[in-house]
Order: C-alpha cells, then sequence, then structure tokens
C-alpha cells in the first residue's frame, strides 16, 4: 500500500485495520502517496506509525538505495522487514550488499562468539536452494570465528557472481554431481567447490 491518496489524506492506518481484518498475512507499505507517484522524498513516519499498531508484519519500502539505508529504515520504523525496487534496476548486487551489512550488525550486537553462531541460520536462509548451498551451509557451519565465516561467504558469492550475473537457484536436473556429494565431505573448503563455469552449467 501507500501512506494515502495524498498528502492532505493519508489513511495508511485505516487499511492497516481493513487488511487485518480481512486476513491479511503482511502489508508492504511504501513511504510515499499515490498523488506522489515516485516525486519526492518517500517518508517513514506513517511507515512507522502503522508498524507501531500492526498485528502482521509490515515490510517497509521507497528509496532504499544502499545497505546503510537499509538499516536506517529498519531502526527507524521498526518495520520486519524491506522492500527493494528500482534501487535494484541496474544493480542487483544490492540485494548482496544489504546481506552483509546484516550479518556484520550480528557480530556487532551479539559479539564474535554468539555472532557466528546466530549468523549461521541467517546465512542458511540467505543461500537456501541457491547452486551448490548445501555443500557451502555444511562447511559453513562448522566455523567458529568471524574471519572464517565472512571469508567463506564472500568466496561463496564471488564464486556466483563470476559465474552468472543472477543467482542461480539448483533442481535436482541441474544441480552439479560435484555439490550433491559434497555434503558428505566434512573437512573440505570453498576451494574444493566445482570452478564457476560449473555454477552456471
Amino acid at each position: 500500500i501507500r501512506t494515502g491518496w495524498d498528502r492532505e489524506h493519508r489513511n495508511a492506518l485505516a487499511i492497516l485495520h481493513i487488511a487485518e481484518n480481512a486476513g491479511v498475512q503482511a502489508l508492504a507499505m511504501h513511504g510515499r502517496t499515490r498523488a506522489c507517484a515516485y516525486t519526492g522524498d518517500a517518508e517513514y513516519d506513517t511507515i512507522r506509525a502503522v508498524k507501531a499498531e500492526a498485528q502482521i508484519p509490515v515490510i517497509a519500502n521507497g528509496d532504499i538505495t544502499t545497505p546503510e539505508k537499509a538499516q536506517f529504515v529498519l531502526d527507524y520504523t521498526g518495520a520486519d522487514a524491506v522492500m527493494i525496487g528500482r534501487a535494484a534496476q541496474g544493480r542487483p548486487w544490492i540485494f548482496r550488499e544489504i546481506e552483509h551489512e546484516h550479518i556484520h550488525d550480528l557480530y556487532a550486537f551479539y559479539g564474535d562468539l554468539t555472532g557466528v553462531r546466530i549468523a549461521r541460520k541467517h546465512i542458511s536462509w540467505y543461500t537456501r536452494g541457491l547452486i551448490g548451498s548445501s555443500a557451502f551451509r555444511h562447511t559453513m557451519n562448522q566455523l567458529d570465528s568471524v574471519s572464517e565465516q565472512l571469508a567463506m561467504v564472500n568466496d561463496y558469492f564471488a564464486l556466483a557472481a563470476r559465474a552468472d550475473s543472477r543467482l542461480r537457484y539448483e533442481t535436482a536436473s541441474d544441480t552439479p554431481s560435484e555439490y550433491r556429494s559434497a555434503s558428505s565431505h566434512k573437512n573440505h573448503t570453498t576451494q574444493d567447490l566445482p570452478p564457476a563455469s560449473q555454477l552456471a552449467a
């Protein structure tokens, strides 16, 4: 939804209640009115007010162009997530940048030891279904240091980026055999992953 029809008629709170009463399970909200289209700056006060009353997850959207802006919007609005739109056009790697920023925030908030452990589940969510991710997670979940975990995350996504400009999801038919068997090896590293060309095979 948007914040309202125009700046004089913001009705997002009313729409929230209608949505919740209708059984909507989550609400994505852009920080401009319908009349604003995409002119001017998105405002986040209305999203913040909606989140304060919402009983369902709220996803913030609008002018989120950097990892730092994504973090600001999450902190300011209290939203459960952010949605990236036009900023991803011509810059699809913004999602990877935001993901890495999130990992650093986990380390900073929880400390190195607990941060690494909590980051494991988030990294697993980020990579689930991606080509080679099963073997990657198997090894990553055994690492205990920030430096090792970050290095492996960076190596995995760098390998994927060299193979294809888009992140590729695997199916049973196109998963390289090396990936299907890799999870049985306990001591492999990112050096054991197949060549980048096989990621796009």
